[in-house]
């Protein structure tokens, strides 16, 4: 199966019979009807077995790259395996924008989707809450498409690959704009509890990085609409007690600085600033795991005091921590539907025995808030909390059945959070 036989970090080894690569929709249809079991593989930047099947996984890279933009420009369908990336090169020449970015511009527009990943921002929903059409192979082969407004379709956007292999996604898009990114660092911990509305309020997207180390400065990364007046920080030399960088930083302390979207003020286009990182840089070597917990927007102080009080667990393991701000969106399994949200985003040193107990002294800091775990990452969450943490759980698994009877798309981390006979 060759490289592709393991995640991107490779702390999951696939356990699939074998791995296609299709290179059309109609090879795809084939695979699926011939196949008792199948699974998508996308950028394969999920931490845990989500993209794992024991029959047929296919990558869905080698599909045809399709782009297309509407006429009026509000709107692209694009392939699954696309990565966001490449996408947002295509729209910036159209003179279009997404609303937002995730950290990574090298992760696979339907992966990201499947599994609710996010950015940050007040006023910005997930990746998915762009998603205005879905079209999708299902288990009998056939080609299924899915508007906003028709029955299961908030169902259907973050559906984990549990009904069918998304072969496009349409994307509401805006006009083309362009942002300013600046970092500030030494700002004091307990400004980040104290001026939480501030800070996060002070930009279109911003992310406060922290070590969790008791005494130490945090890092806030603004990023500003060019042209919108007003933000707090704003490019001053002093906000909340730190200092504006004076010169560009890299998210994780120590790694090259190049590595990271370009900073110090200097306005550029969207997709350039929005995520952390270059399109061509690789992030990071990959040797790492990754949690994160999305609980309601108003229980980020207690939560933020929750966390401090296990910092001497969590930081002698972690890379770096980030918090962000998610807007609530009515998709039935994405970690913000119903609420706006904060994220807590824990990239950790890729031992899983040193790891795995601390996950759970996390998630036992956060279960007061009903936190609720990113799907792509590693988490300890047992099955029956995380029914309870979604309202729509029961219709999700009533639409599993009905899209997928025989359980062709599913999989051990499918069987134990939607167990196929509840």
């Amino acid at each position: 199966m060759g490289a592709q036989a393991a995640n991107w970090a490779g702390n999951v080894v696939f356990g699939c019979r074998e791995l296609r690569t299709p290179s059309s929709v109609g090879e795809l249809q084939d695979i699926v009807r011939g196949s008792e079991r199948v699974r998508a593989l996308g950028s394969s930047h999920s931490f845990n077995r989500i993209a794992d099947t024991s029959g047929v996984l296919v990558a869905t890279s080698g599909l045809p790259p399709v782009i297309e933009t509407a006429p009026d420009r509000s709107a692209v369908r694009v392939a699954s395996g696309v990565r966001y990336g490449d996408l947002a090169q295509h729209l910036q020449a159209a003179g279009c924008a997404l609303r937002n970015l995730g950290s990574l511009p090298h992760i696979s527009v339907g992966g990201a989707c499947a599994t609710g990943t996010h950015g940050s921002g007040n006023a910005n929903q997930s990746l998915a809450g762009s998603v205005t059409a879905v079209e999708m192979v299902t288990a009998n082969g056939e080609l299924a498409r899915l508007r906003r407004g028709s029955p299961g379709f908030a169902g259907a956007v973050v559906a984990l690959g549990g009904l069918g292999i998304v072969t496009a996604v349409e994307l509401e898009t805006v006009p083309a704009f362009e942002v300013r990114q600046f970092v500030y660092e030494d700002v004091p911990a307990a400004a980040v509890a104290e001026h939480f509305e501030e800070i996060f309020a002070s930009g279109y997207s911003v992310s406060v990085f922290t070590g969790w180390r008791p005494g130490a400065g945090l890092r806030i990364w603004q990023k500003l609409r060019a042209g919108v007046p007003g933000a707090a920080g704003a490019g001053q030399p002093r906000w909340l007690g730190g200092r504006l960088a004076d010169g560009p930083r890299h998210p994780v302390p120590g790694m090259p600085a190049a590595n990271a979207t370009e900073q110090l003020g200097v306005p550029g286009p969207w997709h350039e600033r929005l995520p952390h990182f270059r399109l061509a840089f690789t992030p990071s070597a990959g040797q790492e795991l990754q949690t994160e917990y999305l609980l309601p927007r108003e229980d980020a102080g207690p939560a933020i005091g929750a966390l401090a009080r296990i910092s001497d667990r969590i930081a002698p393991i972690l890379q770096v921590g980030e918090i962000r701000t998610i807007a609530a969106d009515d998709l039935w399994m994405s970690m913000a539907s119903g609420r706006d949200s904060v994220a807590f985003h824990f990239t950790w040193i890729q031992d899983d025995a040193a790891v795995l107990p601390v996950v759970s002294a996390v998630e036992e800091a956060l279960a007061p808030f009903g936190a609720r775990p990113h799907w792509g990452k590693v988490f300890a969450v047992p099955p029956d909390t995380i029914a309870r943490l979604y309202p729509r759980w029961h219709d999700f698994q009533a639409l599993l059945r009905a899209y997928d009877p025989d359980g062709k798309f599913r999989n051990d981390f499918m069987d134990r959070y939607f167990p196929a006979a509840s």
